[in-house]
Protein backbone atom coordinates (compact mmCIF):
# COMPACT_ATOMS: atom_id res chain seq x y z
CA UNK A 1 0.00 0.00 0.00
CA UNK A 2 2.44 2.24 0.72
CA UNK A 3 4.16 1.89 -2.95
CA UNK A 4 0.56 2.73 -4.49
CA UNK A 5 0.72 5.92 -2.54
CA UNK A 6 3.94 7.35 -3.24
CA UNK A 7 3.10 6.36 -7.20
CA UNK A 8 -0.32 8.13 -6.87
CA UNK A 9 1.29 10.97 -4.83
CA UNK A 10 4.23 11.26 -7.54
CA UNK A 11 1.46 11.38 -10.43
CA UNK A 12 -0.23 14.20 -7.95
CA UNK A 13 2.73 16.26 -7.83
CA UNK A 14 2.66 15.70 -12.13
CA UNK A 15 -0.60 16.80 -11.87
CA UNK A 16 -0.51 19.39 -10.05
CA UNK A 17 2.23 21.76 -11.70
CA UNK A 18 0.30 22.21 -14.76
CA UNK A 19 -2.81 22.21 -13.51
CA UNK A 20 -1.83 24.52 -10.69
CA UNK A 21 0.43 26.74 -13.03
CA UNK A 22 -2.88 26.90 -15.42
CA UNK A 23 -5.27 28.24 -11.67
CA UNK A 24 -3.09 30.83 -11.41
CA UNK A 25 -3.04 32.49 -14.29
CA UNK A 26 -5.97 31.35 -16.34
CA UNK A 27 -8.65 28.80 -16.98
CA UNK A 28 -7.69 29.20 -20.91
CA UNK A 29 -4.33 27.47 -20.07
CA UNK A 30 -5.65 24.31 -18.97
CA UNK A 31 -7.76 24.29 -22.44
CA UNK A 32 -4.90 25.31 -24.08
CA UNK A 33 -2.96 22.02 -22.78
CA UNK A 34 -6.31 20.06 -23.30
CA UNK A 35 -6.25 21.14 -27.12
CA UNK A 36 -2.86 21.00 -27.68
CA UNK A 37 -1.01 17.70 -26.09
CA UNK A 38 -3.32 15.39 -28.85
CA UNK A 39 -1.33 17.59 -31.31
CA UNK A 40 1.80 17.28 -30.02
CA UNK A 41 0.93 13.59 -30.01
CA UNK A 42 -0.24 12.86 -33.15
CA UNK A 43 2.55 14.62 -34.68
CA UNK A 44 5.15 12.60 -32.16
CA UNK A 45 3.19 9.22 -33.72
CA UNK A 46 3.41 10.26 -37.45
CA UNK A 47 7.08 11.18 -36.76
CA UNK A 48 7.90 7.96 -35.20
CA UNK A 49 5.82 5.96 -37.50
CA UNK A 50 7.49 7.52 -40.83
CA UNK A 51 11.01 7.12 -39.25
CA UNK A 52 9.94 3.58 -38.38
CA UNK A 53 9.07 2.88 -41.74
CA UNK A 54 11.91 4.78 -43.57
CA UNK A 55 14.97 3.23 -41.55
CA UNK A 56 13.27 -0.40 -41.45
CA UNK A 57 10.15 -1.28 -42.32
CA UNK A 58 10.07 -0.30 -46.29
CA UNK A 59 13.01 -2.18 -47.07
CA UNK A 60 11.61 -5.67 -45.52
CA UNK A 61 10.31 -8.05 -48.25
CA UNK A 62 5.98 -8.88 -48.43
CA UNK A 63 3.91 -9.82 -50.63
CA UNK A 64 2.11 -13.13 -52.05
CA UNK A 65 5.32 -14.69 -53.55
CA UNK A 66 7.58 -13.40 -50.44
CA UNK A 67 9.19 -16.73 -48.20
CA UNK A 68 8.57 -16.95 -44.65
CA UNK A 69 12.09 -15.42 -42.79
CA UNK A 70 14.52 -18.62 -42.14
CA UNK A 71 15.08 -19.24 -38.64
CA UNK A 72 18.75 -20.69 -38.23
CA UNK A 73 18.58 -23.91 -36.39
CA UNK A 74 14.63 -24.68 -36.80
CA UNK A 75 14.04 -24.23 -33.25
CA UNK A 76 10.69 -25.36 -32.29
CA UNK A 77 8.03 -23.05 -32.03
CA UNK A 78 4.95 -23.66 -29.49
CA UNK A 79 1.88 -21.69 -30.14
CA UNK A 80 -0.14 -21.09 -26.87
CA UNK A 81 -3.97 -20.26 -27.57
CA UNK A 82 -5.79 -19.67 -24.17
CA UNK A 83 -9.54 -20.63 -24.43
CA UNK A 84 -13.04 -19.83 -22.56
CA UNK A 85 -15.95 -20.80 -23.77
CA UNK A 86 -14.63 -20.24 -27.32
CA UNK A 87 -16.90 -22.78 -29.21
CA UNK A 88 -18.22 -20.56 -31.83
CA UNK A 89 -14.85 -19.31 -33.13
CA UNK A 90 -12.10 -21.15 -31.72
CA UNK A 91 -11.74 -24.02 -34.07
CA UNK A 92 -10.80 -21.47 -36.91
CA UNK A 93 -8.36 -19.99 -34.38
CA UNK A 94 -6.62 -23.58 -34.06
CA UNK A 95 -6.50 -24.47 -37.35
CA UNK A 96 -4.88 -21.08 -38.62
CA UNK A 97 -2.28 -22.06 -35.83
CA UNK A 98 -1.34 -25.61 -37.63
CA UNK A 99 -1.58 -24.03 -40.47
CA UNK A 100 1.61 -22.33 -40.29
CA UNK A 101 4.36 -22.68 -43.30
CA UNK A 102 6.87 -23.21 -40.41
CA UNK A 103 7.53 -26.89 -39.93
CA UNK A 104 8.37 -27.32 -36.30
CA UNK A 105 5.57 -25.90 -34.56
CA UNK A 106 3.48 -27.50 -31.85
CA UNK A 107 0.13 -26.05 -30.96
CA UNK A 108 -1.46 -25.99 -27.37
CA UNK A 109 -4.99 -25.03 -26.62
CA UNK A 110 -5.46 -24.42 -22.73
CA UNK A 111 -9.45 -24.70 -21.93
CA UNK A 112 -9.90 -22.71 -19.01
CA UNK A 113 -12.85 -23.93 -17.24
CA UNK A 114 -15.22 -23.51 -20.23
CA UNK A 115 -18.89 -24.00 -19.88
CA UNK A 116 -20.14 -24.22 -23.86
CA UNK A 117 -18.77 -27.48 -24.85
CA UNK A 118 -15.15 -25.69 -25.92
CA UNK A 119 -13.05 -28.99 -24.41
CA UNK A 120 -15.08 -31.17 -26.21
CA UNK A 121 -14.32 -29.11 -29.58
CA UNK A 122 -10.80 -29.08 -29.14
CA UNK A 123 -10.78 -32.79 -28.33
CA UNK A 124 -12.18 -33.74 -31.31
CA UNK A 125 -9.45 -31.93 -33.29
CA UNK A 126 -6.66 -33.08 -31.20
CA UNK A 127 -7.70 -36.49 -32.45
CA UNK A 128 -7.19 -35.20 -36.28
CA UNK A 129 -4.33 -33.34 -35.65
CA UNK A 130 -1.18 -35.14 -33.43
CA UNK A 131 0.24 -31.37 -33.33
CA UNK A 132 -2.22 -30.21 -31.17
CA UNK A 133 -2.38 -31.03 -27.73
CA UNK A 134 -5.36 -30.02 -25.03
CA UNK A 135 -4.56 -28.70 -21.71
CA UNK A 136 -8.07 -28.92 -19.55
CA UNK A 137 -8.27 -27.02 -16.52
CA UNK A 138 -11.39 -27.59 -14.03
CA UNK A 139 -12.65 -24.17 -13.16
CA UNK A 140 -11.43 -20.81 -14.83
CA UNK A 141 -8.37 -19.33 -13.16
CA UNK A 142 -7.80 -16.60 -16.27
CA UNK A 143 -6.22 -15.86 -19.17
CA UNK A 144 -2.53 -15.59 -17.19
CA UNK A 145 -3.25 -18.84 -15.21
CA UNK A 146 -4.21 -20.54 -18.40
CA UNK A 147 -0.76 -19.30 -20.12
CA UNK A 148 1.66 -20.07 -17.43
CA UNK A 149 -0.13 -23.57 -17.84
CA UNK A 150 0.64 -23.98 -21.46
CA UNK A 151 4.23 -22.30 -20.81
CA UNK A 152 5.02 -24.86 -18.85
CA UNK A 153 4.03 -28.24 -21.03
CA UNK A 154 5.51 -26.48 -23.84
CA UNK A 155 8.59 -27.77 -25.71
CA UNK A 156 9.69 -24.69 -27.60
CA UNK A 157 12.11 -22.15 -26.38
CA UNK A 158 9.72 -19.70 -27.84
CA UNK A 159 6.31 -19.28 -27.20
CA UNK A 160 3.54 -17.61 -29.48
CA UNK A 161 0.62 -16.30 -27.35
CA UNK A 162 -3.10 -15.04 -29.53
CA UNK A 163 -6.41 -15.56 -28.11
CA UNK A 164 -8.81 -17.92 -28.83
CA UNK A 165 -11.11 -15.61 -31.04
CA UNK A 166 -8.23 -14.89 -33.54
CA UNK A 167 -6.55 -16.14 -37.02
CA UNK A 168 -2.52 -16.25 -37.79
CA UNK A 169 -1.63 -15.79 -40.98
CA UNK A 170 0.42 -18.31 -42.69
CA UNK A 171 3.90 -16.47 -41.15
CA UNK A 172 3.08 -15.14 -38.35
CA UNK A 173 3.93 -17.52 -35.99
CA UNK A 174 8.10 -17.29 -37.61
CA UNK A 175 8.11 -13.41 -38.62
CA UNK A 176 7.23 -13.11 -34.21
CA UNK A 177 10.31 -15.79 -33.59
CA UNK A 178 12.77 -13.85 -36.10
CA UNK A 179 13.86 -10.38 -34.18
CA UNK A 180 14.22 -13.08 -31.00
CA UNK A 181 16.17 -15.68 -33.18
CA UNK A 182 18.53 -12.54 -34.45
CA UNK A 183 18.88 -10.90 -31.13
CA UNK A 184 19.49 -12.86 -27.68
CA UNK A 185 18.18 -9.81 -25.57
CA UNK A 186 14.78 -9.72 -27.31
CA UNK A 187 12.60 -10.97 -24.95
CA UNK A 188 8.99 -10.84 -26.25
CA UNK A 189 7.68 -9.56 -30.00
CA UNK A 190 4.38 -7.63 -30.64
CA UNK A 191 2.61 -8.82 -33.64
CA UNK A 192 0.32 -6.59 -35.59
CA UNK A 193 -3.27 -7.39 -34.75
CA UNK A 194 -6.20 -6.48 -37.80
CA UNK A 195 -9.50 -6.26 -37.11
CA UNK A 196 -12.29 -8.31 -38.90
CA UNK A 197 -15.71 -7.32 -36.91
CA UNK A 198 -16.70 -3.93 -39.30
CA UNK A 199 -20.53 -4.81 -39.75
CA UNK A 200 -21.27 -1.36 -37.45
CA UNK A 201 -20.10 1.95 -37.20
CA UNK A 202 -18.00 1.24 -34.26
CA UNK A 203 -16.57 -1.82 -35.89
CA UNK A 204 -15.32 0.42 -38.62
CA UNK A 205 -13.35 3.31 -36.75
CA UNK A 206 -12.25 0.33 -35.00
CA UNK A 207 -10.30 -0.49 -38.38
CA UNK A 208 -9.09 2.67 -38.87
CA UNK A 209 -7.84 2.52 -35.21
CA UNK A 210 -5.88 -0.19 -35.21
CA UNK A 211 -3.55 1.61 -37.73
CA UNK A 212 -3.89 5.04 -37.74
CA UNK A 213 -3.59 5.07 -33.65
CA UNK A 214 -2.11 1.71 -32.48
CA UNK A 215 0.11 0.99 -35.49
CA UNK A 216 1.96 4.30 -34.98
CA UNK A 217 2.34 4.25 -31.10
CA UNK A 218 4.02 0.85 -31.77
CA UNK A 219 6.18 1.88 -34.19
CA UNK A 220 6.83 5.36 -32.15
CA UNK A 221 7.35 3.25 -28.88
CA UNK A 222 9.82 0.79 -31.04
CA UNK A 223 12.14 3.99 -32.09
CA UNK A 224 12.90 5.35 -28.63
CA UNK A 225 13.39 1.98 -27.31
CA UNK A 226 10.73 1.17 -24.81
CA UNK A 227 6.81 -0.64 -25.66
CA UNK A 228 3.96 0.40 -23.51
CA UNK A 229 2.47 -3.21 -24.16
CA UNK A 230 2.82 -6.23 -26.58
CA UNK A 231 -0.73 -7.02 -28.33
CA UNK A 232 -2.43 -9.45 -25.71
CA UNK A 233 -3.65 -10.84 -28.82
CA UNK A 234 -0.35 -12.10 -30.66
CA UNK A 235 2.62 -12.04 -29.23
CA UNK A 236 5.85 -14.07 -28.93
CA UNK A 237 7.80 -14.57 -26.03
CA UNK A 238 11.56 -15.88 -25.09
CA UNK A 239 10.83 -18.92 -22.42
CA UNK A 240 14.20 -17.64 -20.91
CA UNK A 241 13.12 -14.23 -20.41
CA UNK A 242 9.61 -15.41 -19.10
CA UNK A 243 11.70 -17.40 -16.34
CA UNK A 244 13.28 -14.50 -14.91
CA UNK A 245 10.49 -12.71 -14.57
CA UNK A 246 8.11 -14.81 -12.97
CA UNK A 247 5.48 -15.51 -15.83
CA UNK A 248 2.27 -13.93 -15.89
CA UNK A 249 1.15 -12.10 -12.76
CA UNK A 250 -2.60 -13.77 -11.69
CA UNK A 251 -3.70 -10.97 -10.05
CA UNK A 252 -3.22 -8.04 -12.88
CA UNK A 253 -6.61 -6.97 -15.49
CA UNK A 254 -4.31 -6.98 -18.19
CA UNK A 255 -1.46 -9.35 -18.14
CA UNK A 256 0.03 -8.27 -21.44
CA UNK A 257 0.95 -4.96 -20.06
CA UNK A 258 2.04 -6.38 -16.89
CA UNK A 259 4.34 -8.88 -18.83
CA UNK A 260 6.08 -6.00 -20.85
CA UNK A 261 6.89 -4.13 -18.17
CA UNK A 262 7.91 -7.18 -16.43
CA UNK A 263 10.68 -8.08 -19.20
CA UNK A 264 11.88 -4.20 -19.49
CA UNK A 265 12.65 -3.41 -15.96
CA UNK A 266 14.76 -6.94 -16.47
CA UNK A 267 16.34 -5.07 -19.79
CA UNK A 268 14.87 -7.39 -21.79
CA UNK A 269 14.05 -5.60 -25.30
CA UNK A 270 10.59 -5.85 -27.27
CA UNK A 271 10.28 -5.48 -30.57
CA UNK A 272 7.15 -4.50 -32.96
CA UNK A 273 6.92 -6.82 -35.93
CA UNK A 274 3.73 -5.31 -38.33
CA UNK A 275 4.20 -8.29 -40.82
CA UNK A 276 2.85 -10.84 -38.09
CA UNK A 277 -0.55 -10.30 -39.07
CA UNK A 278 -3.48 -11.64 -36.65
CA UNK A 279 -7.66 -10.83 -37.41
CA UNK A 280 -9.27 -10.28 -34.42
CA UNK A 281 -12.58 -9.79 -33.42
CA UNK A 282 -13.62 -6.36 -31.33
CA UNK A 283 -16.48 -5.32 -29.76
CA UNK A 284 -19.26 -3.63 -32.33
CA UNK A 285 -21.59 -2.25 -29.58
CA UNK A 286 -21.00 0.36 -26.85
CA UNK A 287 -21.62 -1.67 -23.88
CA UNK A 288 -19.08 -4.05 -25.67
CA UNK A 289 -16.62 -1.13 -25.80
CA UNK A 290 -16.75 0.51 -22.78
CA UNK A 291 -15.99 -2.98 -21.07
CA UNK A 292 -13.26 -3.70 -23.11
CA UNK A 293 -11.36 -0.04 -22.73
CA UNK A 294 -12.20 0.38 -18.87
CA UNK A 295 -10.33 -2.54 -18.46
CA UNK A 296 -7.56 -1.27 -20.31
CA UNK A 297 -7.89 1.80 -18.49
CA UNK A 298 -7.44 -0.25 -15.11
CA UNK A 299 -5.06 -2.21 -16.59
CA UNK A 300 -3.00 0.40 -16.99
CA UNK A 301 -3.35 2.46 -13.97
CA UNK A 302 -2.67 -0.93 -12.22
CA UNK A 303 0.94 -1.32 -13.76
CA UNK A 304 1.76 1.89 -13.46
CA UNK A 305 0.91 2.14 -9.81
CA UNK A 306 2.56 -1.33 -9.87
CA UNK A 307 5.63 -0.09 -11.33
CA UNK A 308 6.57 3.69 -10.67
CA UNK A 309 8.11 3.07 -7.36
CA UNK A 310 10.08 0.84 -8.58
CA UNK A 311 11.99 2.53 -11.60
CA UNK A 312 13.18 5.65 -9.84
CA UNK A 313 16.81 4.38 -10.10
CA UNK A 314 18.79 5.84 -13.03
CA UNK A 315 19.30 2.06 -13.50
CA UNK A 316 15.79 2.23 -15.17
CA UNK A 317 16.43 5.78 -16.90
CA UNK A 318 14.96 4.07 -20.44
CA UNK A 319 11.61 3.58 -18.45
CA UNK A 320 11.71 6.90 -17.55
CA UNK A 321 9.80 8.30 -21.37
CA UNK A 322 7.34 5.26 -21.10
CA UNK A 323 6.21 6.26 -17.91
CA UNK A 324 6.03 9.83 -18.63
CA UNK A 325 3.79 9.81 -21.77
CA UNK A 326 1.34 7.64 -19.26
CA UNK A 327 2.12 10.43 -16.85
CA UNK A 328 0.86 13.20 -18.64
CA UNK A 329 -1.91 11.26 -20.82
CA UNK A 330 -2.90 10.91 -17.39
CA UNK A 331 -2.91 14.58 -16.48
CA UNK A 332 -4.79 15.48 -19.60
CA UNK A 333 -7.51 13.44 -18.85
CA UNK A 334 -8.14 15.39 -15.36
CA UNK A 335 -7.24 18.37 -16.95
CA UNK A 336 -9.86 18.00 -19.58
CA UNK A 337 -12.58 17.00 -16.88
CA UNK A 338 -11.24 20.06 -14.70
CA UNK A 339 -12.00 22.20 -17.67
CA UNK A 340 -15.70 20.97 -18.05
CA UNK A 341 -16.04 21.53 -14.47
CA UNK A 342 -15.10 25.19 -14.97
CA UNK A 343 -17.12 25.54 -18.29
CA UNK A 344 -19.95 24.25 -16.57
CA UNK A 345 -19.73 26.44 -13.52
CA UNK A 346 -19.40 29.88 -15.40
CA UNK A 347 -22.39 29.19 -17.06
CA UNK A 348 -24.18 29.14 -13.83
CA UNK A 349 -22.38 31.68 -11.35
CA UNK A 350 -19.50 34.17 -12.05
CA UNK A 351 -16.48 32.74 -11.78
CA UNK A 352 -12.70 35.03 -11.51
CA UNK A 353 -11.60 35.35 -14.45
CA UNK A 354 -8.02 33.48 -13.73
CA UNK A 355 -10.23 30.28 -13.76
CA UNK A 356 -12.64 31.15 -15.92
CA UNK A 357 -13.17 28.92 -19.17
CA UNK A 358 -15.55 30.49 -21.46
CA UNK A 359 -15.89 28.23 -24.00
CA UNK A 360 -15.15 24.65 -25.37
CA UNK A 361 -14.36 24.94 -28.84
CA UNK A 362 -10.87 26.06 -29.96
CA UNK A 363 -10.14 28.90 -31.94
CA UNK A 364 -10.89 28.31 -35.73
CA UNK A 365 -7.25 27.87 -36.58
CA UNK A 366 -6.53 26.33 -33.50
CA UNK A 367 -9.24 23.87 -35.03
CA UNK A 368 -8.84 23.45 -38.49
CA UNK A 369 -4.19 22.63 -37.68
CA UNK A 370 -5.97 19.92 -34.99
CA UNK A 371 -8.35 18.80 -38.32
CA UNK A 372 -5.74 19.28 -40.96
CA UNK A 373 -3.05 16.90 -38.27
CA UNK A 374 -5.59 14.55 -37.63
CA UNK A 375 -6.08 13.80 -41.57
CA UNK A 376 -2.52 13.51 -42.16
CA UNK A 377 -1.96 11.13 -39.31
CA UNK A 378 -4.56 8.98 -41.11
CA UNK A 379 -3.22 9.28 -44.25
CA UNK A 380 0.39 8.32 -43.17
CA UNK A 381 -0.85 5.27 -40.77
CA UNK A 382 -2.58 4.23 -44.10
CA UNK A 383 0.32 4.90 -46.22
CA UNK A 384 1.89 2.66 -44.25
CA UNK A 385 -0.25 -0.20 -43.12
CA UNK A 386 -1.72 -0.19 -46.50
CA UNK A 387 0.34 -3.23 -47.97
CA UNK A 388 -0.59 -5.48 -45.56
CA UNK A 389 -4.41 -4.80 -45.83
CA UNK A 390 -6.42 -4.41 -48.75
CA UNK A 391 -9.39 -1.47 -48.92
CA UNK A 392 -7.79 0.32 -45.96
CA UNK A 393 -8.17 3.75 -47.41
CA UNK A 394 -12.32 3.06 -47.97
CA UNK A 395 -11.86 3.24 -44.00
CA UNK A 396 -10.83 6.89 -44.27
CA UNK A 397 -14.31 8.40 -44.44
CA UNK A 398 -14.93 6.39 -40.98
CA UNK A 399 -12.05 7.18 -39.25
CA UNK A 400 -12.62 10.58 -39.69
CA UNK A 401 -15.08 10.12 -36.34
CA UNK A 402 -12.45 8.47 -34.50
CA UNK A 403 -10.30 11.38 -32.94
CA UNK A 404 -13.32 12.93 -30.75
CA UNK A 405 -14.24 9.19 -29.74
CA UNK A 406 -10.93 8.12 -29.00
CA UNK A 407 -9.69 11.09 -26.69
CA UNK A 408 -13.82 10.91 -25.45
CA UNK A 409 -13.35 6.81 -24.55
CA UNK A 410 -9.83 7.92 -22.67
CA UNK A 411 -11.20 11.08 -20.71
CA UNK A 412 -14.01 8.74 -19.59
CA UNK A 413 -11.85 5.12 -18.74
CA UNK A 414 -9.19 7.23 -16.99
CA UNK A 415 -11.57 9.05 -14.91
CA UNK A 416 -13.32 5.69 -13.51
CA UNK A 417 -10.31 3.65 -13.32
CA UNK A 418 -7.37 5.31 -11.87
CA UNK A 419 -9.47 6.11 -8.81
CA UNK A 420 -10.94 2.95 -8.76
CA UNK A 421 -7.51 0.99 -8.66
CA UNK A 422 -6.31 3.59 -6.49
CA UNK A 423 -9.33 2.96 -3.64
CA UNK A 424 -9.06 -0.70 -4.06
CA UNK A 425 -7.01 -2.33 -1.16
CA UNK A 426 -6.55 -5.96 -2.35
CA UNK A 427 -6.43 -7.14 -5.98
CA UNK A 428 -7.97 -10.85 -6.42
CA UNK A 429 -7.27 -12.97 -9.55
CA UNK A 430 -8.12 -11.87 -12.40
CA UNK A 431 -10.69 -13.94 -14.19
CA UNK A 432 -12.43 -13.42 -17.61
CA UNK A 433 -15.60 -13.96 -19.31
CA UNK A 434 -16.27 -13.65 -23.56
CA UNK A 435 -16.51 -10.28 -24.41
CA UNK A 436 -18.24 -8.51 -27.24
CA UNK A 437 -16.98 -10.32 -30.06
CA UNK A 438 -18.82 -8.57 -32.42
CA UNK A 439 -21.86 -9.00 -34.68
CA UNK A 440 -21.16 -10.12 -37.99
CA UNK A 441 -17.09 -11.51 -37.78
CA UNK A 442 -15.80 -12.61 -41.56
CA UNK A 443 -13.30 -15.28 -41.89
CA UNK A 444 -10.09 -13.13 -43.72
Amino acid sequence: MTDRLLAFLILCLVAGAPVGAALLWTGNLILDFVFFYPLFMSGLWMFGGLYYWLHWERRWPWGPGTPPPYLPGLPWISILIPCHNEVQHGADTVLSALGQRYPRIEVLAIDDGSTDGTGDMLDQLAESHPRLRVIHLARNQGKAMALRMGALAARGEYLVCIDGDAILERDAAAYLVAPMVRHPRVGAVTGNPRVRTRSTLIGRVQVGEFSSIVGLIKRTQRVYGQVFTVSGVVAAFRRKALDRVGYWSLDMVTEDIDISWKLQRDHWSIFFEPRALCWILMPETLRGLWKQRLRWAQGGAEVFLKNLPGIRAWHYHRLWPMALEYCISTVWSFALALSLVLWGAGLLVQLPDRIQVETLMPPAFTGMVLAVACLLQFCISIFIDHRYERGLFRSLYWVIWYPLAYWLISLLTTLWAFPRVMLRRHRARARWESPDRGIKAPTP
